[in-house]
Formats: structure tokens, C-alpha cells, sequence
């Protein structure tokens, strides 16, 4: 498991979110929304993810650096669960690259696409996000360009994990998205919408920076010298 915090202003102030992922499927298994960075909101989706996943003895909980993680209280949930803490090496946001990732999803396909009237409002709003989009749709490179629940329906049925790219879907999956949220691009149970972003297996990117795209890779890459130009550049 994998857990960190993140901060989301609304118009009067400021709220805190705590999240846990699945590090295998990068699945949400627990998350929590209050006005103040306490533990007990951390505490609060351990315990959701405590009673989602069931985790076996010896399981691994990875976080940042954050006092919430290392208060008395969420070291004695650990323990009893008899699950091993582990904290990221200082200075060192990597460690924890797949729940940043998750976070700047979230922030970018879901909060700032929209407005919200309260902490409620936001709170429906991220629990729509991950329940009928997220876990269920989202694609994800290092998941094979599955979801999180498809690819672990796939481990149930024995199916191979390796996590592999499908060129014949790239141009489904890369279709821009900039400025339009999840919503918009009519994503419901029955079919998954296209993506342009999607969660980078081993990379880091904070909530509001992402790396450069290579020109080689953008899918709106300048072809106007067409063949003729292109045999001009091998030639040379």
C-alpha cells in the first residue's frame, strides 16, 4: 500500500485529502476529506483500506514523510494489522512517484475542472471521480492500458500481468483532454473514455508539473512536408 496527502483549495479554505492505493493495480482502497492535516484523516482511509483489502501479515504500507505517519496512534494501526511501515527517503518525492501520480490526476481531470460550492460538494465529487471513473476506467501504462479493476480481474482469471504497450490503441487512448474534466468526455459504466495523461509506471510528477513530452511522441506532431519531406531529412 501505498498513502500521502494533499491539499484542495476551495473558495473560503483550504481542505486536505488522504489517499491509499493498491501499489499492485493502483487502485483506491481508501480516502479521506477534512479541514484540518490531523491524523486523523489519514487514519481514517487506513482503516477504509484496512477493511477493503485485508491485507496479509507483513504487508508493506509505503508514505511520505509526514507526522501523520508517524504518530503513535497510525503506528499502532499498523502493528496490529502486523503490517511493516516504510517512509520515503528524505528529500526524495520518487519513492512515492504512483500515489503523486494519482493525486495529479485527480487534480487535473477532476478538481480543477470544476467549481464547488462546499466541502460536501467536494467530497460527492471525489468519491464519483474514484468509484465510477478511476478504479473502473482510467487507464494506466504500467497496468497494460487497463484500469485498476480491470487489471485485477485479469490476475484473478490468470491472465498474463505483464504490463505491455498496445500500439493499435494509441490513438484512442492519446486524444487531448486539456481543460475538459472526466465528465465531459462522457465517461460512464458503459464505455471508458480517451485519455491524453495517464499514470507513468516508475516517473514522478507533482500535482502541478508534468515532464515535457518529447516532439517525437506527441500525437499532434507537424506533418505538413509529408513523405516527400521526410525522405529529404534521411537523405541528409
Amino acid at each position: 500500500m501505498v498513502a500521502d496527502i494533499t491539499y484542495i483549495r476551495l473558495k473560503a479554505d483550504f481542505v486536505y485529502l488522504a489517499v491509499i492505493l493498491d501499489s499492485y493495480s493502483r487502485k483506491v482502497v481508501g480516502w479521506a476529506l477534512e479541514r484540518t492535516l490531523a491524523a486523523r484523516s489519514p487514519m481514517a482511509a487506513l482503516e477504509q483500506a484496512l477493511a477493503e483489502r485485508q491485507p496479509p501479515p507483513g504487508t508493506v504500507h509505503h508514505s511520505d514523510r509526514g507526522v501523520q505517519y508517524a504518530s503513535g496512534d497510525y503506528i499502532r494501526i499498523l502493528q496490529k494489522h502486523q503490517m511493516i511501515p516504510s517512509m520515503s527517503r528524505p528529500a526524495n518525492p520518487y519513492d512515492n512517484a504512483s500515489c503523486e501520480s494519482f493525486i495529479k490526476t485527480l487534480k487535473r481531470e477532476e478538481i480543477y475542472a470544476n467549481e464547488y460550492q462546499d466541502i460536501d460538494h467536494l467530497r460527492a465529487n471525489i468519491e464519483e471521480f474514484i468509484d465510477q471513473y478511476y478504479n473502473r476506467w482510467r487507464l494506466h501504462s504500467a497496468l497494460g492500458y487497463r484500469s485498476p479493476e480491470e487489471f485485477e480481474r485479469a490476475a484473478t482469471e490468470g491472465a498474463s500481468l505483464g504490463a505491455r504497450m498496445s500500439f493499435f490503441r494509441h490513438e484512442e487512448i492519446f486524444r487531448p483532454m486539456w481543460g475538459s474534466s472526466w465528465r465531459s468526455l462522457g465517461a460512464t459504466t458503459a464505455a471508458a473514455p480517451t485519455h491524453r495523461l495517464d499514470e507513468f509506471p516508475a516517473g514522478y510528477s507533482s500535482a502541478g508539473w508534468s515532464p515535457p513530452e518529447p516532439a517525437s511522441a506527441s500525437p499532434t506532431e507537424d506533418d505538413s512536408e509529408g513523405d516527400e519531406g521526410s525522405l529529404r531529412r534521411k537523405n541528409h
